[in-house]
């Protein structure tokens, strides 16, 4: 059932390049794609079957989500050079993070922090307050927020806290 629910946050996200920009329709399926993020890994603990099969399905997911709403959004917004450099140097960290963590365990480590579920959550939902807060000021929240969780993340990778730095994988591989 889990494996469903995220099969269809790739539905919709496919579904989203068919929606103008910004539109009633737009944040329909943005939403109920996002619903399908919240509740697919309590599904599975809940359920008990989750899989690393799952997981990967999980990131799939997401950044099929990503995507979507990047080449969707990205041509309505005018954003400033100083926030492009801001988001090229979150991208940095967490690239540095990927593969710091890679080499320390060799495979790839998902950190899924309060800070990191935060920052994500931030960004989630940063799309419905365009039509309320300045571009500028919701972006800034959030690459300050996101900042600070890949700082943190990049602490706890360095220094193998694996207990603050949440190396859980979405979906726990259960034996």
């Amino acid at each position: 059932m889990a494996n469903i629910i995220t099969s269809l946050r790739i539905i919709l996200s496919a579904a989203l390049l068919f929606c103008p920009a910004l539109s009633a329709a737009f944040y329909a399926v943005y939403a109920a794609a996002g619903i399908t993020d919240m509740i697919d890994g309590a599904v599975a603990r809940k359920m008990k079957t989750t899989s690393e099969f799952g997981s990967r399905l999980d990131t799939i997911a997401d950044l099929s989500l990503v995507a979507a709403s990047l080449i969707k959004l990205l041509p309505v917004l005018d954003i400033p050079i100083w926030l492009c450099i801001w988001i090229g140097a979150i991208a940095a960290i967490k690239s540095i993070n990927i593969a710091y963590g890679f080499a320390l365990q060799k495979k790839l480590v998902a950190m899924h922090s309060v800070m990191n579920k935060i920052a994500g959550a931030m960004l989630f939902l940063f799309p419905f307050t365009l039509p309320f807060i300045d571009f500028r000021y919701g972006a800034a929240v959030v690459c300050a927020a996101a900042t600070a969780a890949a700082v943190h993340e990049w602490h706890c990778v360095r220094t193998g806290r694996k207990e603050t730095a949440g190396f859980l994988p979405r979906h726990n591989n259960q034996k």
